[in-house]
């Protein structure tokens, strides 16, 4: 498996990173075992997850994605295997990012994930209540203090994300090595306009959420009556039934004929073909799943191939 460089820093992930919102949600902990388990043997190495995952579901309070992934890293022992990220900011136990809620959250995320440091920590969305210096001096003692390996940031738009970048600079802090945003064939402005030359220029690599669009790029939403396939996800994939998604569903099927491949497989490998992109991250919730959607990494699509796709999607 070819590894990519995470921004400046020492990490190298794999094109492809597991997102751990499915543990305790849609997947109990012996499953969430089993894929881990199975993510590693593929060659995989970067597990994405949240203090805040998994608080949206009844009877949860927040804190069961992570530890479920620390459960599994005592028994498999294969902690130095894998790469964790996690993120801070948005759980209302830890809201914002006050240096004081950030020493306070990062903690807490160690004992539940039963390490002894964060490969790399994520502001899980901007505060501007909080002065980007205050934020960063706060990273950047975790850092000095070997919490956290490298940090980055989610949900930040171009300006602030290099407002930040300059503050790091100019004070000699840590700065974010990586971004993290919504990005895929159904959703690219936000992301390719004004971000994504940032981050080419300043070298921030980029992990990739809602890589298949909630499920839609994976083809098996193409009409308003599959949308009972899944309840979680139903009424965010309803808003991709028009003209341009069936467009992209087209050119989808066209493209993953020609390579023997699926639609879903098609789809990642192209996030994982654009500038700045490190990884792309997808959930799967079994064995099977997951073993197709790996099949990503390795599928090379020609020049063609990604006009072709980005064409469709055009607005």
């Amino acid at each position: 498996m070819k590894l990519r460089p995470l921004g400046r820093s020492p990490l190298q992930v794999a094109p492809l990173a597991f997102g751990g919102n499915v543990f305790g949600w849609s997947v109990d902990e012996r499953r969430s075992f089993e894929l881990l388990d199975a993510f590693v043997d593929h060659g995989f190495n970067l597990i994405d997850t949240a203090d805040v995952y998994e608080a949206w579901v009844p009877g949860n309070e927040g804190g069961e994605s992570e530890t479920i992934i620390g459960k599994w890293l005592k028994a498999s022992g294969k902690r130095d295997s894998v790469l964790i990220a996690t993120k801070v900011g948005k759980w209302a136990r830890y809201p914002g990012l006050s240096p004081t809620n950030i020493r306070e959250a990062v903690d807490d995320s160690l004992r539940r994930l039963q390490t002894d440091r964060i490969d790399l920590y994520q502001s899980h969305e901007d505060d501007p209540k909080v002065p980007l210096e205050e934020t960063l001096r706060a990273f950047d003692d975790l850092v000095q203090a070997g919490k956290v390996r490298v940090i980055g940031a989610s949900n930040y738009d171009a300006s602030r994300l290099e407002d930040a970048l300059h503050t790091s600079r100019d004070k000699g802090l840590a700065r974010y090595e990586s971004l993290q945003p919504e990005y895929n064939l159904m959703d690219r402005a936000g992301f390719e306009n004004g971000l994504q030359p940032l981050c080419e220029r300043e070298h921030v690599s980029v992990i990739s959420y809602y890589s298949l669009a909630s499920g839609f790029l994976s083809g098996k939403y193409r009409s308003e009556a599959d949308l009972d396939k899944s309840k979680a996800r139903g009424g965010r994939v309803k808003s991709y039934l028009n003209e341009r998604g069936y467009r992209v569903l087209g050119a989808l099927d066209e493209v993953a004929q020609a390579h023997g491949a699926t639609p879903a497989q098609v789809a990642l490998a192209w996030v994982m073909a654009q500038p700045a992109i490190a990884a792309a991250i997808a959930s799967a919730t079994t064995v099977e799943q997951l073993g197709e959607i790996a099949k990503a990494a390795t599928l090379v699509l020609t020049a063609d191939d990604v006009t072709k796709l980005k064409a469709a999607s055009d607005i």
